[in-house]
């Protein structure tokens, strides 16, 4: 038998969500036709919640939390608690949670500090497993894995179709380029270029990540021209402009290529390695 909602409970599509009479649901969230609250969640206030989303059970939301559709969350996650930085002063600050993803039990993702925009971002249809940590003012792309345990610092930019593996350390203001694949048990000090495989502490790109790309419906000729730039750039080390120029040298670049110089060139114009430490900087 379905659970009526409690009478400040409001719903974005003028139909009653489901939520379970041990759930605590503070007046001022709104939660849209078919959404689910299990049992003992507490929702905070300044929450949104998108149709067909599922929390399943001890899920908490603290503060500015907006969760599209047909996400499920598992038990013991705690979204939008405070950032761990010494320098939050209690800013109204923000995360965005997309569609069609899949939280796994325990995982934490925190709001924004006040240092870039305010906000910690997760995409849609991304599989955050079991225990993983996504810190203050990250932004998540599409269709990205993050294995059990993995720890994203604060201003980590993960993009779309990337993939870390498990207990993965990622350095705060780091990037993982699309298409990465991150082995378990490394420490990501630097940025991750696209396309690649990197593995070790600190991690390394030490292969091209063929497996996605092959599964990924990549054409043979531009996995061939990925992996040529690779052999340049991180086995015979020529260095980006002379690799440029053997790659350019006859043909057309494709675009995975020139993706891979340009996330090349900007982190070269960072420090320590990424790219993103310029914003930091400024």
């Amino acid at each position: 038998m379905e659970e009526a909602a409690p009478d400040h409970v409001l719903s974005l599509a003028g139909l009653p969500p489901e939520v379970h009479p041990t759930a605590v649901v503070e007046p001022g969230a709104e939660l849209a036709a078919d959404v689910r609250v299990g049992p003992y969640c507490v929702i905070s206030s300044g929450t949104v919640i998108g149709r067909g989303t599922v929390l399943e059970n001890h899920v908490t939301t603290m503060g500015q939390v907006a969760i599209g559709e047909r996400n499920r969350i598992y038990p013991n996650c705690v979204i939008g608690g405070e950032p761990q930085d010494v320098s939050y002063r209690g800013t109204a600050t923000r995360v965005a949670i997309g569609d069609g993803n899949l939280i796994r039990e325990g995982v934490t993702i925190n709001r924004a500090t006040e240092k870039e925009d305010g906000l910690t971002s997760i995409g849609n249809g991304n599989f955050l497993m079991a225990c993983c940590h996504i810190a203050h003012d990250c932004r998540i792309g599409d269709h990205v894995t993050i294995a059990n345990g993995t720890l994203l610092g604060g201003h980590v930019r993960v993009d779309s179709r990337a993939s870390l593996s498990g207990a993965v350390a990622v350095h705060h203001w780091t990037t993982i380029g699309s298409w990465a694949f991150v082995a378990g048990l490394s420490r990501v000090l630097q940025d991750v270029p696209p396309f690649m495989l990197c593995e070790g502490a600190p991690a390394r790109p030490r292969c091209i990540n063929l497996v996605a790309l092959s599964r990924g419906g990549f054409e043979q000729s531009v996995i061939e021209a990925i992996g040529e730039a690779h052999r340049l750039l991180f086995r015979a080390k020529v260095g980006l402009e002379k690799a440029r120029e053997i790659l350019e040298a006859g043909r057309p670049l494709p675009a995975e290529v020139a993706e891979l110089l340009g996330f090349l060139a900007r982190q070269h114009e960072g420090r320590h390695g990424r790219s993103r430490e310029r914003r930091r900087a400024a």
